[in-house]
C-alpha cells in the first residue's frame, strides 16, 4: 500500500499536534495528491463539507508499538489496551481524522481545517463523511465520556511577527489551549518549545494559563 498524498500542515513536530481532530478548527494544512492522482479522483467531492483522512503515524518505528498504553485522559498512569485507545504505538499505525474540507483545487490539492497531522504525514485514502451513517446517536464512548474538560487560557505577547496569516492567531491559541504537555508534567518552572509554523514559542503552564514568553519567526 503507497500513500496517495502527503498532508502539509504548520505542525513540524508531534509536540502540539491536537490529540483529535477537530479541537483547533482554525489549523488549516493542504492535502497534496501524488502525481498518479489526477483530477478526476476528486471529482464531486467539493459537495461534501467534511471528508475521512486514513494516514499513517510516519513518526513512529516498530519498537515503538506495545500493547498496552497510558491514555492521557486517565492521567497518563493507567493502562489499558492499545485497541481501546487512540494511541499511535499500534501495530499497523493507521491513523483517522475527520476535517472539514475548505476547498477542491487543481493539482489536484486539498485545503482542509482542524487536522491533526504532523507535515509530511503521508494519506492512504480519502472517504467523504456521511452524517447519516458517520454519526451514531447514543454511541457509548468508554472512557472518554466528552470532550476535554478543561481548556487552559492562553495568554499571547502583545507583539505577534509580523505577516502572519489571518487565522494565525487563532490556530495557536486553539493548539495550545489543549495543552500539549504530557499528562504527566505539571512543573510550574519548565519552559516547553513548540513549532507552529511558521513561527517557534516557548511557553510555561501555570494554574490553567499558558503564557507565551517568546515567539518568533522561524528563519
Amino acid at each position: 500500500m503507497e500513500p496517495i498524498a502527503h498532508i502539509h500542515s504548520p505542525y513540524a513536530e508531534k509536540f502540539g499536534v491536537p490529540r483529535q481532530s477537530g479541537l483547533a478548527p482554525h489549523v488549516q494544512a493542504s492535502v497534496v495528491f501524488s502525481p498518479s492522482i489526477t483530477q478526476d479522483y476528486v471529482r464531486g467531492l467539493e459537495t461534501f463539507s467534511h471528508i475521512w483522512l486514513i494516514w499513517g503515524f510516519h513518526c513512529v518505528t516498530e519498537e515503538s508499538v506495545h500493547a498496552t498504553v497510558r491514555p492521557p485522559r486517565l492521567g497518563g498512569n493507567t493502562r489499558i489496551g492499545v485497541f481501546a485507545s487512540r494511541s499511535p504505538f499500534r501495530p499497523n499505525p493507521i491513523g483517522l481524522s475527520a476535517v472539514r474540507l475548505l476547498a477542491v483545487e487543481p493539482g489536484p490539492v486539498l485545503r482542509v481545517a482542524g487536522a491533526d497531522l504532523v507535515d509530511g504525514t503521508p494519506v492512504y485514502d480519502i472517504k467523504p463523511y456521511l452524517p447519516y451513517a458517520d454519526c451514531i446517536e447514543g454511541a457509548s464512548s468508554g472512557f472518554v465520556d466528552s470532550a476535554p474538560r478543561e481548556l487552559l487560557s492562553v495568554e499571547l505577547p502583545e507583539s505577534m511577527p509580523q505577516g502572519l496569516p489571518p487565522e494565525y492567531r487563532e490556530a495557536l491559541c486553539e493548539s495550545l489551549a489543549q495543552d500539549p504537555r504530557p499528562a504527566y508534567q505539571d512543573d510550574p518552572e519548565r519552559v516547553y518549545h513548540m513549532i507552529l509554523q511558521p513561527c517557534e514559542l516557548d511557553f510555561v503552564v501555570s494554574g490553567g494559563v499558558l503564557r507565551v514568553t517568546s515567539i518568533r519567526r522561524l528563519p
